[in-house]
């Protein structure tokens, strides 16, 4: 059973820091491209950040570039997000999932599996 569980998401002042963490399970986590994206209260869904199974590729939205990191740890089966400078337009509910391929540009419809998600609020 594939299970994606985010976690470390919480209240933030602008400017802050958080490291948000996707715990997977049910598959070899090493061969999947790994993504976060986001989606804040009525506004679409948008691609954040995204890295290759193998972690030497990765790839930002435009919003968060130099800001945020994505890395993985492919023995702990786990994926995270950095997030450094926040700023109040990052407040979302911050999902991962899973992808077969590295497509760019990132499409949600590549993923198969996603998490149920972790809330990050950034006051001003």
């Amino acid at each position: 059973q594939v299970q994606l569980v985010e976690s470390g998401g919480g209240l933030v002042q602008a400017g802050g820091s958080l490291r948000l963490s996707c715990l997977t399970s049910g598959f070899t986590f090493s061969t999947y491209t790994m993504g976060w994206f986001r989606q804040a209260p009525g506004k679409e869904r948008e691609f954040v950040a995204l890295i290759g199974a193998s972690g030497g590729s990765t790839f930002y939205a435009n919003s968060v570039k130099g800001r945020f990191t994505i890395s993985r740890h492919n023995a702990k089966n786990t994926a995270y997000l950095q997030m450094n400078a926040l700023k109040t337009e990052d407040t979302a509910v911050y999902y991962c999932a899973r992808s077969r391929v590295y497509g760019l540009p990132p499409r949600g419809a590549d993923y198969d599996y996603w998490g149920q998600g972790t809330q990050v609020t950034v006051s001003s």
